[in-house]
């Protein structure tokens, strides 16, 4: 976990000496050289440490006192850095809700080894005792400083679902085993600089770069759904759900656990408190809810630029004739999360084309024929179009020049599967 460290110091020199020791891979330094840019870096980045030398211009206990009063609910460690020896100087900083008290000049292996124990002190007060990840205060934390800095990564909130049946089944013993090896199979896939933590019992936050965020929830889907079947006894494993055996329950199937993720990349300036970004994962992350599998949903970047091309634009396009309006809502939100312009009107005489067409045929395959002037309309050479209907008539639908028959009901996931599938297709 990347630790965070705020020194301010109206000095230039010694500040810079002080970072250049301590920050490494896993500290990250920032320098304050005025007290009201040192307030809004509190505020925004939320440090882990902040070092503050008496050279600014509040005194130093009437300054760490102030800091401790906005920092009530993080609680950051206080290290005074100060040019006198004097102990009574070093009680009244102390009292005043600083941590630590350094005299300058400092022995600068001993500052840094100082330093370390804060921190190291800190994380262990922060750890999950079952997994050992950093707890909600340090994902909030982490999750605070993605709003106000780093566009550049992806988060992903972990979901484990039907945990409390499997529980009840199987023991608190085996439930515990079960997450610790999500944990394991996800730190093994993470890069140095990816953080996780967990922000309750069933739930866990990545924080990776935009460009692994994809690979990675596909690798912990599938990973997690490779080695789920080893938690289960034979006679589940064969059943395919587990049997409730609590007097209450008796007799009820459960689905076995699985994990679902929902991923969000970059566009943290619509976002203005971590509340808000929590319950947006959530959101997204319940539209990966599939029933017997884990799933993924990942709600990308839309990009836009001068250069950009036609043909990009039109392979994003998808147009939706879905008479059932509930299903064409959650058709045309699943699709928008996924990064898809997604439009409900038609000209089969537009110059450019939409890349997926996706039409219900109706209960008496009345929209075939407009399918058939599709795909005999010029304007739609590169278009792919996928007929779902409740009547199971294949043959007749696809003879109208249909790419894909889909028989309802259908899963979602399936169809996002076959567009992607399609879209590679026409490139």
């Amino acid at each position: 976990m990347l630790s965070k460290i705020l020194i301010i110091d109206k000095r230039k020199e010694l500040p810079a000496k002080y970072k250049k020791n301590i920050e490494d891979a896993d500290t990250s330094v920032i320098i304050s050289n005025n007290i009201k840019d040192s307030l809004k870096d509190i505020h925004e980045l939320e440090p882990d440490m902040i070092i503050v030398s008496d050279s600014i211009e509040k005194p130093l206990s009437e300054f760490c006192e102030q800091i401790r009063n906005l920092t009530f609910n993080t609680r950051p460690i206080i290290i005074a850095l100060s040019k006198s020896a004097d102990s009574g100087d070093r009680i009244l900083v102390l009292d005043s809700g600083a941590d630590d008290f350094i005299s300058e000049p400092v022995n600068i292996e001993e500052f840094k080894t100082r330093i370390r124990a804060h921190l190291r002190r800190d994380i262990e007060l922060n750890l999950d005792n079952t997994t050992l990840l950093p707890n909600k205060k340090i994902v909030e934390k982490s999750l605070k400083r993605l709003i106000y800095s780093d566009t550049n990564k992806a988060v992903l909130l972990v979901g484990v679902e039907n945990l409390e049946n499997y529980k009840t089944v199987y023991s608190d013993i085996a439930s515990e085993k079960l997450i610790q090896t999500l944990v394991a199979i996800t730190k093994s896939s993470l890069e140095p600089d990816d953080f996780v933590g967990q922000l309750n019992e069933t739930n866990f936050i990545i924080i990776t770069h935009i460009y692994r965020a994809e690979k990675l929830a596909a690798f912990l889907t599938f990973a997690f759904d490779t080695v789920a079947p080893k938690f289960y006894s034979e006679q589940d494993a064969k059943r395919g759900y587990m049997l409730m055996k609590s007097d209450r329950l008796a007799g009820m199937r459960a689905n076995f656990v699985t994990v679902q993720i929902g991923g969000i990349l970059g566009q943290y300036e619509h976002i203005n408190s971590v509340e808000a970004l929590i319950e947006r994962l959530y959101s997204v992350k319940k539209l990966a809810k599939t029933p017997g599998s884990s799933n993924y949903i990942i709600d990308r970047i839309r990009l836009t630029g001068d250069n950009s091309t036609q043909q990009s634009s039109a392979l994003n396009h998808v147009y939706i004739k879905e008479p059932d309006e509930a299903l064409a809502l959650l058709l045309r939100t699943t699709l928008e999360l996924q990064g898809y312009d997604v439009d409900i009107t038609l000209d089969i005489n537009q110059s450019v084309q939409p890349a997926i067409l996706i039409i219900d045929s109706g209960d008496n395959l009345e929209e075939l024929e407009l399918c058939k002037k599709i795909k005999s309309n010029p304007n739609f050479v590169n278009s792919k179009v996928i007929v779902t209907t409740s009547v199971h008539d294949k043959t007749a639908i696809l003879n109208s020049g249909v790419d894909l028959y889909l028989p309802k009901p259908y899963e979602i996931t399936d169809l996002i599967q076959w567009i992607e599938y399609f879209k590679k297709v026409i490139i």
